[in-house]
């Protein structure tokens, strides 16, 4: 009997989730099983991959065969490189303790860039949310600014309106007083020469008659 390990889906529609089945290779996909050794979650990010990494080991050991997509997923787990390390012992090629060294070495830096992974979505992520809720807060802002830019132009109308049905009054001028001239004093006129009198005429003498009469 030839036993494969392989998907079999589950889960809602765009949903799925599938589980890692060790089956006869006749069997349906979905159908019936002889083990089930893990599940897979490809709707998260990084998927979800949990696999009972010594059950399939054992399994890969007796000769079940993985599909392509299960193989990837059990060398991303390590489990193929376990399964090689372990033939090199079977075959007396390395010690027990230097494949398990080997594979505790591989382990710990894969669970290192596994986590850096995950921290760069998460970073990535949050820079996403951050860039929409600025996005957000000044699209809010634009909103405000045009609501009170619309209003202020009411208002102007408004008082426009108002200002041209009530006229002020025209504004008293006072009448500025000019300050007094200082007398400009006058320039004291020539002094006009006197006229020369005509002398008068020269008393007429008396008449002789006369002189003789009072004689």
């Amino acid at each position: 009997m030839s036993v494969k390990i392989r998907l079999a889906r589950r889960g809602r529609r765009k949903m799925a989730i599938y589980d890692v089945v060790v089956a006869d290779a006749r069997a349906p996909r979905d159908g019936r099983f002889i083990e089930k050794i893990g599940s897979y979650n490809p709707n998260t990010n990084p998927a979800s991959i949990n696999i009972n990494n010594e059950r399939a080991l054992k399994w890969l050991l007796n000769g079940a065969q993985p599909t392509d997509t299960v193989k990837a997923m059990l060398s991303y787990r390590g489990v193929m490189l376990k399964k090689h390390l372990q033939i090199g012992v079977l075959k007396g090629a390395i010690t027990q303790e230097q494949a398990d060294a080997k594979f505790e070495a591989w382990s710990t830096e894969k669970d290192t860039k596994i986590a850096g992974k995950a921290e760069g979505i998460s970073a990535a992520k949050a820079d996403i949310r951050k860039k929409a809720f600025d996005a957000e807060t000044a699209k809010n802002q634009a909103r405000l600014d045009g609501i009170q830019a619309r209003e202020d132009e009411q208002k102007a109308l408004l008082a426009a309106a108002e200002a041209a049905n009530n006229p002020a009054p025209a504004p008293v001028v006072e009448e500025v007083v000019a300050e007094e001239e200082a007398p400009v004093a006058e320039a004291p006129a020539a002094e006009e020469a006197p006229e020369a009198k005509a002398p008068a005429a020269e008393e007429k003498a008396p008449e002789a008659g006369e002189d003789e009469a009072k004689a």
